[in-house]
C-alpha cells in the first residue's frame, strides 16, 4: 500500500479471512447465493474462470481425453454399488425425492461427482481391448452439501472439470493419473497461475472415497495455510467391478478395467486470490488475466486523448495483448485507478493531455506498484516484455514465500509448531496414527507424501518418504 493511502481492505496481517471477503466484494468477484452455501460469480471473476477453463481444457485435450456430458441427476442405487464411495460422500449428498409434484419411485442424487454414472456408461461402451484406453472429461457443476461454506473454497455448488478414464492395465491407469497431475495440473498452476505447487500422494485417511491412491497438488496461501488445488485418483478396479466395466483382451479372455478420475474446480479462484493478493487487492498473473493491460484516460478536453488511447488498445490487441480502454473521465481518475488495482490488472497505462503532448505515458505495474514513463511509440513493443516480467515476478515471489515458510523438522511437536506459520516437512516414518491424531488436535494435517527430492512417491520405500504437514483450507 502506498504511504499515506487510506486502506480499502482489511490488512491481511490483521485478519486474513476478513481481507479475503473484502477482496471478493471490493474487486466485484462474487456474492453469496440465495441458498446457503451457493455463490454468484460476477463477470470479472467469471472471465478469469473462462481463461482457466480454456488453458486446462487445452492441456486435457493434449493428454488425449475428449469432452462429454453426463446427467446432473444420478439414481441413488448407483451409489449403493460402491460401498466405500457412498460412505465417503453420504454426509454431502443432496437427494431429490419429489419430482413433478409426485414422490419419486427411486430418489435421485444431485451429482456430487460422476464416477458412478460414467461407470454405468463405460460398461456399455467398452467391449474389447481395442476400445481402451477410454479417456473422458466433462465440464460441469456439482453439489456437495457444505456445512461451513466459503466462497470459491467450499461451496455447496461449484464448477469443475472431472476426467474419467478406463484402462487395460493397472500400470497404464497409474501412468495416466500421474500424467494428468504433472502435465495438465502442475503445468497450468505453475506456468499460468504462477502458483508453485507441491506434488505428492495423499495418506490413506485423506484419499478420495473409493480410490486406491490419490495424487495431489498443494499450494501455500499468503497466510501460510495449504490449499489442495487439484487431485488425480487411481481407482483400481473398485468402480469397474461395481459397474461391470470389462473387456475382452487380445486372447479373448474377459478382464476388468482399471479406472482413474481427476479434477480441478473453482477452488482455484480462491487459490489465485490468496496466493497473489496483497493489501491493495487481487494481483492477476498476465497469462491468466482476461484484461492484461488497461489504458486509462486521465483527462480529455477535446477527445484527442481518448482517440489516442483507443488506437493504442487496438494496436495492442492486434499484437495479441488483451487490452481494455477506460475512458470514463466523468469518474475521478483516482477512483478508477484504485478499481483496477483492486481487480489486479497486471499493467495500467495512464494517458492524459500533458502525456500526449509530451509523447509519453505512465505505465504502472500491479505486481510491485512501480510506475515509469514510456514513450507512446514504444508501448506496443515494450508491454509484452513487461507482462512477461510480471508473470515471472509473481511466481518468484510466491515461491520465495513458500520456501521461506517451509521448515524441516524431526518430531511431531516441532511439526505442529512449524505448521502454525507454514509447511512442516517431517520423515513419514515418525507419523503413526497417534501422531497424526496429535497433529489434528492442532488443526494440522498431512497434506501429501513425497520423495526427499519433492517428487511423487512411486515405488520409494515408505521409510524414505517425507510428509508435508500444514493447516489447510
Amino acid at each position: 500500500m502506498a504511504p499515506g493511502k487510506a486502506p480499502i481492505l482489511t490488512p491481511r496481517v490483521d485478519d486474513f479471512p476478513r481481507w479475503y471477503q473484502d477482496v471478493l466484494n471490493k474487486a466485484e468477484l462474487a456474492d453469496n447465493g440465495p441458498v446457503r452455501g451457493t455463490m454468484v460469480i460476477r463477470p470479472y471473476a467469471y472471465a478469469l474462470w473462462e481463461r482457466m477453463v480454456a488453458e486446462v481444457d487445452a492441456r486435457i485435450k493434449a493428454a488425449g481425453a475428449e469432452n462429454a456430458y453426463f446427467p446432473l441427476f444420478i439414481p441413488e442405487s448407483y451409489f449403493q454399488r460402491e460401498a466405500e464411495h457412498v460412505e465417503g460422500f453420504s454426509p454431502e449428498l443432496a437427494v431429490v425425492t419429489v419430482g413433478g409434484g409426485k414422490e419419486l419411485e427411486e430418489p435421485v442424487v444431485v451429482r456430487p461427482t460422476s464416477e458412478t454414472v460414467i461407470g454405468e456408461y463405460m460398461a456399455k461402451w467398452v467391449q474389447s481391448y481395442r476400445d481402451l484406453p477410454l479417456l473422458l472429461n466433462q465440464w460441469a457443476n456439482v453439489v456437495r452439501w457444505e456445512l461451513r461454506p466459503r466462497v470459491f473454497l467450499r461451496t455447496s455448488e461449484f464448477l469443475w472439470q472431472e476426467g474419467h478414464t478406463a484402462h487395460a492395465t493397472e500400470e497404464d491407469a497409474r501412468d495416466y493419473a500421474e500424467h494428468i497431475l504433472r502435465t495438465v495440473y502442475r503445468d497450468f498452476m505453475v506456468e499460468v497461475l504462477a502458483i508453485p505447487v507441491l506434488v505428492g500422494a495423499k495418506i490413506a485417511q485423506e484419499r478420495f472415497a473409493g480410490a486406491t491412491n490419490t495424487l495431489t497438488c498443494e499450494a501455500m496461501m499468503g497466510d501460510g495455510k495449504a490449499l489442495q488445488m487439484g487431485t488425480s485418483h487411481e481407482l483400481g478396479q473398485n468402480f469397474a467391478r461395481a459397474f461391470d466395466v470389462t473387456f475382452l483382451d487380445e486372447h479373448g479372455e474377459q478382464r476388468t478395467c482399471w479406472t482413474t478420475s481427476w479434477g480441478v474446480s473453482t477452488r482455484m479462484m480462491g487459490g489465485l486470490i490468496m496466493a497473489h493478493g496483497d493489501d491493495d487487492g487481487l494481483r492477476v498473473p498476465p497469462r491468466l488475466a482476461a484484461t492484461q493491460v488497461v489504458v486509462l484516460v486521465v483527462r480529455d478536453d477535446d477527445g484527442s486523448v481518448t482517440d489516442a488511447a483507443q488506437r493504442l488498445v487496438d494496436d495492442l490487441a492486434h499484437g495479441g495483448v488483451r487490452a481494455r480502454l477506460d475512458a470514463r473521465v466523468e469518474t475521478g481518475f483516482g477512483r478508477r485507478a484504485t478499481e483496477w488495482e483492486l481487480k489486479g490488472v497486471p499493467l495500467r497505462v495512464e494517458l492524459g493531455p500533458r502525456d500526449l503532448a509530451e509523447g509519453q505515458a505512465v505505465v504502472a505495474r500491479r505486481d510491485d506498484g512501480t510506475k515509469s514513463p514510456v514513450s507512446v511509440g514504444d508501448l506496443v513493443g515494450r508491454l509484452p516484455g513487461l507482462l512477461d516480467d510480471v508473470q515471472r515476478s509473481l511466481l518468484a515471489e510466491a515461491t520465495s514465500r513458500r520456501d521461506g515458510a517451509t521448515v524441516l523438522v524431526d518430531s511431531v511437536a516441532a511439526a505442529a509448531e512449524a505448521a502454525a506459520e507454514g509447511f512442516a516437512v517431517v520423515p513419514w516414518r515418525l507419523l503413526d496414527d497417534a501422531a497424526i491424531d496429535e497433529l489434528g488436535r492442532s488443526a494440522v494435517t498431512v497434506r501429501c507424501l513425497q520423495t526427499p527430492d519433492g517428487d511423487l512417491p512411486g515405488d520409494t520405500p515408505a521409510d524414505e518418504l517425507i510428509a508435508v504437514c500444514a493447516r489447510s483450507y
